[in-house]
This record gives structure tokens, sequence and C-alpha cells, in this order.
């Protein structure tokens, strides 16, 4: 690539000022990934907390459904869950962590009380109330899991995005550009060389003939003096 490259002042200058615009992006970023990842740790630390607690929450439901069954059978079960009338809402916003935009979820009408679930309270037992619960319980630990494992792979993603374009600028771009600033200074100082050294050949050339010119006025004096005698 530097073989490409004009070795000129004007070159060298403008490869100068991208050289430190360079350098000046690659620690933004290299700030930028190491702040990502200290962002990402947190997310996956919460991340790897609502895994656990989905694990139980849904193992919970399972038993207090099953429970439910048991005691009350699946044609109560069933009349149960389809005496539910308000149907929770999800609403999704967003929020920007260190340039990354991810979901925000909010969640209504998820947890409800005994009168909102529908169902007669008089016709069903303790059983049927547990088990709605369990399950409200669950259905938060999914909107949440969800709203988080979706940070998460936001996260990851810019993080492997911004770990390239690091790449790129410390192995790619800067070592490019400062062969070609070499590249450069080599050759200006060679040209530098080669007229300095031209310079003196033509000042010694000069001096010989300003010397040759001397000589032959002196023996053109000493011709008219002898002459004269």
């Amino acid at each position: 690539m530097a073989k490409d490259v004009k070795p000129t002042r004007k070159n060298l200058m403008a490869i100068e000022d991208r050289i430190e615009l360079s350098e000046r992006g690659h620690g933004t970023l290299e700030k930028k990934r190491d702040g990502l990842i200290m962002e990402f740790m947190d997310i996956l630390d919460q991340a790897q907390d609502v895994r656990s607690n989905l694990e139980d929450n849904y193992d919970t439901a399972q038993q207090k459904i099953n429970m439910a069954r048991a005691m009350e059978g699946d044609v109560t079960v069933r009349g149960a869950a389809a005496a539910l009338k308000e149907h929770p809402e999800i609403t999704t916003e967003s929020k920007n962590i260190m340039g990354v935009v991810v979901p925000q979820i909010e969640s209504s009408k998820v947890k409800k009380s005994l009168d909102e679930r529908g169902y007669g309270v008089l016709g069903t037992s303790a059983r049927i109330d547990e088990a709605a619960e369990a399950y409200e319980e669950l259905l938060d630990s999914i909107i949440l899991a969800a709203e988080v494992e979706t940070a998460m792979k936001k996260m990851l993603t810019e993080i492997e995005t911004t770990k390239r374009r690091v790449n790129a600028l410390e192995f790619k771009l800067l070592p490019e550009l400062k062969e070609n600033q070499e590249f450069i200074e080599q050759k200006l100082e060679e040209q530098e060389r080669e007229e300095i050294f031209r310079m003196k050949k033509i000042k010694a050339k000069k001096e010989e003939e300003e010397k040759a010119a001397r000589a032959e006025e002196s023996e053109e004096t000493e011709a008219g003096v002898v002459a004269a005698n």
C-alpha cells in the first residue's frame, strides 16, 4: 500500500492527521468496549437470577396446577381459566445503555385479585387460587426474562461490533497509516539528501569555475605586465 502513496509533504501531513484521528477513535472505542463489557456483565448476573427465578416459578406453577387438577378436576380448572375477562397487557419502551437501545417491557393486569379473575369464589377451592397466583408469578418472570435476554443479546452484538472496529483500527488501519508515514518520511529524507548532494556539487562546480576564471584572469594580467616591460 505504501508504494501507492506519493511521497509529498502534503500527503505526510494528511497521514499524520489521519493517524491522530484514528488513535483518538481507537481510544474512544476501547473505552466504549470496556464500558459495554461491564454493563453486559451486570446484565448477565441479572439474567442468571431471572433464569433461576423463572425455573423456580415454572416448577411451582406446575405443582400448583397439577394439585388443582387432582383436587378439582380438569373441567373445573379449565372453566376457571376460561372465566378470565381481562387479559394481561404489555407495552414496550426503550432505554439507552452505552449507546445501545434495549427494550423496556412494562406489563399490567398480570396479577389479579380474587374478584378480578372471573371465576366464582364459592364454586372453587383455594387450589384454584394458588394455581392462578402461581401462573401470574410465572408470567411476570417470563416478561422480565424476555426483557433481560433481549437486552443481553443486543449488548453482546454491540460488543462484538465494537471489538471488530477496535481490531480493525489497531491491526489494519493504523499499521498501514504508520507504514505509509514511514515510507514518505524515508523518501523525503532521501530527496533531501539528494538535494543537499546536488547543491554541493553545484557549489563545488561553481567554485571550480570561479577558480579557473581567476586563474585565467591572473595569467592574462601577468602576460600584460610582461608585454609592457
